[in-house]
């Protein structure tokens, strides 16, 4: 059984040019057979399917507001498609917005249980982590000290440490690649390259597209919303980058 199947998926995002803003405007227009609500579909996505096997590392490329984001969210469950289906069959951790739920106020342990509710884990999951999620963000004895008093490396570190060490079965990451510096990037490549060598699947939305090569087996191009090419990882990262560059 595959990780995630996306099935002829479309996803619709409206602009308004015109909204009621009133009780007296919506009898009005009630009345006088006028639309409430005036709006344009704008298409971000357009007819995505795919299949991702199990085990598997594959990236999603593409300038920005090709859709790329997009389809993550929908595979998170965060979107839901407006047409077709997707199909997704493991635990599922999104690393989308790195420490979206921090609190400034709240010391590094307080925060690591807040975040990790957030990813969906209990009490109890994210304790039996803690030590290894303390240790791979390397922030020492600062776990105890409120993080207003962080860096921004140092909350981006902790973050990324509580989703990657959540150990679930798919891996769901938007540009987090380039995050943090030199020597935990590294680190983090490393972490992620043994999840996937374990049998841990990873879908990935990444302008770093050097990271790419090195982590995933096959890539998915989008532009416009829609598929231009999909394959072996080597052979769309080439085609996109000559394209990019000839665009530019």
């Amino acid at each position: 059984m595959p990780a995630i199947v996306c099935r002829h998926v479309v996803k619709r995002f409206y602009h308004y040019e015109h909204r009621t803003t009133t009780l007296q405007e919506l009898v009005m227009r009630v009345l006088w057979r006028k639309p409430i609500h005036v709006r344009q579909a704008d298409f971000q996505l357009r007819g995505l399917t795919l299949e991702v096997a199990r085990g598997e590392a594959i990236a999603l490329v593409g300038a920005n507001g090709s859709g790329k984001s997009t389809a993550l969210r929908l595979m998170a469950g965060i979107y839901p498609p407006s047409e077709g289906t997707i199909e997704r069959h493991g635990r599922v951790v999104a690393v989308i917005e790195l420490g979206a739920t921090f609190h400034t106020d709240l010391t590094g342990r307080e925060n690591i249980e807040l975040y990790g509710a957030a990813l969906g884990f209990t009490r109890a999951e994210i304790g039996a982590r803690f030590d290894s999620i303390v240790g791979f963000a390397d922030i020492g004895e600062f776990i105890d000290v409120p993080m207003k008093y962080y860096s921004s490396g140092m909350r981006t570190r902790l973050a990324f440490a509580v989703s990657v060490c959540a150990e679930p079965e798919i891996l769901l990451l938007d540009e987090v690649l380039a995050v943090g510096d030199e020597s935990f990037r590294g680190r983090c490549l490393e972490h992620l390259q043994a999840f996937h060598e374990g049998g841990g699947t990873l879908v990935v939305v990444s302008h770093d597209l050097e990271s790419v090569r090195a982590l995933c087996t096959r890539a998915l191009w989008l532009d416009h919303g829609e598929v231009r090419m999909s394959g072996d990882v080597s052979p769309v990262l080439d085609a996109y980058e000559q394209y990019a560059h000839e665009d530019s």
